[in-house]
């Protein structure tokens, strides 16, 4: 088995993001500075966002975290975007009233919208990103290949199909609606997973020599696990990401890779 290892690709990723940061630094003396909304204080969401700040750090990215109740998100999001100072702007999601996340990402500035998740956002969201520099980064060419994506979430599915038939490749998608999950999964080279529904990719269901990317996310009897049955990782013919450490690294660098294109613009709109 041969492993699509997302922690070895963000090493190099991160360092020439060092670089870059940097050169903005020296060259334009920005300081590139991510701001964090989040509207309800949960053990899990504040480890995500102290290893964004951590990440940051690293990186000499500013990275500031804004803990308010949700009715006064709006107010602090339009503040947020006046601020020559910031150049992106996450929402933390969950929110505390998860029916206002349209509404809340949608006030976000599109130049700072890093997370690419309003309507006008001018970055690609960092998921697909990731999913696409881990393949690239070990060669894996999709064009001419069979490619399944399963899933249609607005996260992850949809931008990446989005992306991939820009990109000049095809693809198939699979969903709830789909009759037959695994007469489909056999036909693909490539499949990519991202439902965040505990093992509904299965040994029998994965052709000989196929790649797996498995992009889901979910929570089960308190552990952290993919779409991918644990059975999967028992084939050694398979390119496959590992069960930690594929492509959530990479989320974070392409997250990143966003505030410094927003600080770069930013910089080069001054001249």
């Amino acid at each position: 088995m041969k492993s699509l290892n997302g922690k070895e690709l963000a090493a190099y990723i991160k360092e020439r993001q060092a670089h870059d940061v940097r050169a903005l630094r020296q060259a334009w003396h920005t300081l590139p500075k991510l701001a964090i909304v989040a509207t309800i204080d949960h053990p899990t969401i504040n480890v995500y966002m102290r290893m964004k700040q951590r990440y940051g750090a690293d990186l000499l990215v500013d990275v500031g975290i804004h803990k308010v109740p949700q009715a006064k998100a709006p107010a602090l999001i339009k503040q947020l975007n006046a601020d020559e100072t910031v150049h992106g702007i996450i929402v933390q999601l969950p929110l505390e009233h998860p029916e206002e996340t349209e509404t809340l990402v949608n006030l976000v500035a599109p130049e700072k919208d890093v997370d690419a998740l309003g309507k006008e956002a001018q970055f690609d969201p960092a998921t697909p990103m990731a999913i696409l520099w881990l393949l690239a980064g070990y060669n894996v060419d999709l064009h001419g290949k069979r490619v399944l994506l399963i899933g249609r979430g607005k996260l992850v599915g949809a931008p990446l199909e989005r992306m991939l038939l820009a990109s000049g490749i095809e693809v198939s998608v699979a969903d709830r609606s789909t009759g037959d999950l695994k007469a489909e999964a056999l036909q693909a080279d490539v499949i990519i997973t991202a439902t965040g529904s505990p093992a509904i990719l299965y040994p029998d269901m994965i052709k000989q020599g196929a790649v797996v990317v498995d992009a889901g996310v979910a929570g089960e009897e308190g552990k952290t696990v993919g779409d991918v049955a644990p059975e999967v990782y028992e084939r050694d013919d398979l390119t496959i990401t590992p069960v930690k450490g594929g492509v959530g690294p990479l989320t974070v660098c392409a997250l990143f890779d966003n505030v410094i294109r927003a600080a770069r613009r930013v910089s080069q709109g001054r001249q």
